[in-house]
């Protein structure tokens, strides 16, 4: 009896936890971009954007218009950062995002 109690637990903990993402709101962050950069087959001109994360997709917004749409992924680091960056390679690329007084960066795949 004890086993089955405990499966059930287990097993309503999993589907809780898989429920969860589905609640999940999308984030919101507006950036700047000091130069031309590429993302995924975009190109942008430097200026503010704005960046929407829904789960592993990013869509990346001047005003109304969508400019770019990429995958992505949360990453952890050791030191919150100092200041919103956006870290680029060096074809132009955009690597990770970084935003202020957080750990956690935006890596976009490539």
């Amino acid at each position: 009896m004890k086993n089955q109690t405990l499966l059930r637990s287990a097993a309503l903990l999993a589907a809780i936890a898989l429920a969860v993402p589905v609640f999940a709101k999308p984030v919101s962050k507006t950036v700047q971009i000091a130069r031309n950069a590429i993302i995924g087959k975009s190109e942008l001109k430097a200026g503010e954007y704005r960046l929407l994360i829904d789960g592993n997709k990013v869509t990346i917004q001047k005003g109304k218009n969508t400019m770019a749409v990429a995958e992505g992924r949360w990453e952890e680091r050791a030191a919150k950062a100092p200041y919103d960056s956006v870290l680029l390679g060096p074809e132009g690329q955009v690597k990770e995002v970084r935003f202020s007084g957080e750990k956690r960066v935006l890596v976009l795949s490539e």
